[in-house]
């Protein structure tokens, strides 16, 4: 089996992450197995600032001292869960030290193989707003769209005042739930979850639209490759 890397960020959707592929590896291989997993992320903190201005340059080469962290480490690819990050990811700059499995990649092709149409994009303002969702879903003949820019505001405060800080909260549900049946209303057939900590606040029990829950996804495509079953990825960062 290859090792897996994964490059945390925002801790609570990079916990998620781990903890769904360790489950993904049970569920395939038996009690108690699963890939080889290595987790390494700085803190979010030093990057918030990068962010606000955005200097996505300065984002990706803190990112690259843990890559290469993980490849010191010995693992074979990383995933990286965190949407926002891919934005910096996909940064022109050197070869990352390992591939990548890149998590937009993964959830555009399942929307794909779903047969959707147009999927709404819920995330941090960043991802809602910037190219990484636009491109991998464009690539594959996919319509997109995003909330006005009211919504956006609240579905990017969520995450980082409550969600990123382990809080969940009823009334935050509930206004995701509105906004998803607006994007419903405007003809997504499906939301596609790209902050890998909406998933704790909605589920599709709750979800007015089918979901695409990047972070479980992204664990499952990374052990389908730790396995054999997905090949192994080749970007090594920059435009796809």
């Amino acid at each position: 089996m290859k090792h897996i890397g994964i490059l945390a960020h925002s801790f609570e959707g990079a916990t998620l992450c781990y903890r769904t592929t360790c489950l993904e590896g049970v569920r395939r291989l038996g009690p108690h197995l699963h890939p080889e997993i290595t987790m390494t992320g700085i803190a979010m903190h030093f990057m918030m600032q990068a962010y606000e201005r955005d200097d996505q340059t300065t984002v990706r080469n803190l990112f690259e001292q843990d890559i290469a962290k993980l490849a010191a480490a010995g693992a074979d690819f990383f995933i990286c869960p965190d949407n926002t990050a891919h934005i910096a990811l996909e940064t022109a700059g050197e070869d990352f030290a390992l591939p990548c499995l890149h998590i937009a990649e993964v959830v555009a092709e399942q929307a794909r193989e779903e047969g959707r149409r147009k999927i709404g994009i819920l995330g941090t303002n960043w991802t809602m707003t910037g190219p990484v969702y636009p491109g991998a879903l464009g690539r594959r003949g996919i319509d997109w769209a995003i909330p006005d820019e009211e919504d956006r505001r609240l579905i990017h405060d969520v995450i980082f005042d409550e969600l990123c800080l382990g809080t969940v909260s009823d009334s935050s549900r509930d206004a995701y739930v509105e906004i998803i049946r607006t994007l419903a209303a405007e003809g997504c057939d499906a939301v596609a979850l790209v902050c890998t900590e909406i998933p704790l606040l909605i589920t599709a029990d709750v979800s007015p639209l089918p979901i695409l829950d990047s972070t479980r996804l992204l664990a499952a495509a990374a052990v389908e490759v730790a396995i054999g079953e997905r090949p192994m990825p080749d970007w090594r960062g920059g435009p796809l």
